[in-house]
């Protein structure tokens, strides 16, 4: 009796060992893909990201990136949006540029960052990270990082106006009132850096895959739908 329980102590063993060989080499050899969601003010893709990186296991990059960045710069969060919300000409940043490079004793922090310089100073990190790992990534420009790569694909969030007040008001405790005033100025200096570092519109539908209103939809049901019809392009 005790040498049938310990061959059988053995055998699940060895059964467990090859299942967990199975499944690292499952996940190995897995397709590494990237989704970029694109998102309005108040929309609720934040959200659906995070949720989407639980359901797929994957790790979801947004606006933390921007504290490397500004790290790298030397200058606080703050600036940084002030500057990324700025509308520069393509002339002041090639003399950036060109300086940039021209310079050898530059470093990064000794010339005074662009949208451009914080949009390339991102896509670096983000190019890195990806080529590591699936990954979700929010905002950032990320439709436009990865627009040549077959293996992201691209999903633009949206809702009503009088949701997204909703929703905002009530996640923040504001009134509606000042609700509607940061939708409007983020929208604002989204789209400004957008069509500042990529020369297209943020709501142009030929940047993605898929574009939603999720007013009226269910989060958890639409992230079960994406996940389910994300593993299929993994598996």
């Amino acid at each position: 009796m005790h040498s049938d329980r310990k061959h059988n102590n053995i055998f699940r063993s060895a059964l467990k060992e090859e299942i967990t060989k199975r499944q690292h080499e499952k996940l190995t050899h897995m397709k590494k893909i990237i989704v970029t969601i694109n998102r309005e003010c108040g929309s609720g893709g934040g959200t659906i990201a995070t949720l989407l990186g639980q359901k797929l296991n994957m790790k979801v990059y947004g606006r933390h990136l921007l504290e490397s960045v500004a790290k790298e710069y030397g200058i606080t969060m703050e600036e940084m949006d002030s500057i990324k919300a700025q509308k520069t000409s393509w002339w002041d940043d090639f003399c950036r540029f060109y300086q940039q490079f021209g310079a050898a004793s530059h470093t990064v922090g000794s010339d005074k960052p662009t949208p451009t310089s914080i949009f390339y100073a991102e896509s670096r990190l983000l190019r890195a990270l990806a080529e590591k790992e699936s990954c979700i990534i929010v905002g950032r420009a990320g439709f436009h990082i990865f627009r040549d790569n077959p293996d992201a694909h691209h999903i633009l969030i949206t809702a009503r106006r009088e949701n997204r007040i909703a929703r905002l008001a009530s996640k923040y405790h504001m009134s509606p009132e000042e609700a509607a005033r940061t939708i409007d100025r983020v929208d604002r200096e989204r789209e400004t850096f957008i069509t500042t570092v990529a020369q297209t519109s943020r709501y142009d539908a030929r940047n993605y895959n898929l574009c939603l209103d999720v007013s009226d939809l269910d989060i958890n049901l639409l992230t079960d739908f994406l996940a389910e019809n994300i593993r299929k392009v993994i598996a």
